[in-house]
């Protein structure tokens, strides 16, 4: 089971963009990345937990929540180990907490359990 650290987020305006990052904190893992489905997910006060979106291992798959659709994209640089969410056209209820997680399948993405607390993530605001 791989941990991840995530990093990236911050202040953006309404229309705005930033790039998350989501690797393993150990070098150790790091190498096993290339071989797990890895979702985003986000939480907010207030709100329902939500499966943003998931890519697959080898070609790369990729699965989007129908609010993000063509709007954020998710990468996996095999190279370097890292998993990233460009995030454009920001809205305003694209803020909380966006996290990594690894589950399963991409294909049932939306029903892996996550448990948010035990995540760290990094806070994404969206403001004017």
């Amino acid at each position: 089971q791989l941990s991840f650290v995530e990093s990236g987020g911050g202040l953006a305006r309404p229309g705005g963009s930033l790039r998350l990052s989501c690797t393993t904190p150990r070098n150790s893992s790091r190498k096993f990345l290339n071989f797990y489905d890895v979702g985003w997910f986000r939480t907010a006060p207030g709100k329902a937990d939500e499966g943003v979106s998931c890519i697959g291992t080898g070609s790369g798959s990729t699965a989007y929540a129908d609010s993000v659709k063509g709007r954020f994209t998710v990468a996996r640089d095999s190279e370097k180990k890292i998993i990233y969410l460009q995030m454009d056209n920001l809205k305003p209820d694209d803020a909380g907490v966006y996290y990594c997680a690894s589950e399963g399948s991409c294909d049932e993405y939306l029903t892996w359990k996550t448990y948010p607390s035990r995540h760290q993530g990094t806070q994404v605001t969206v403001t004017s």
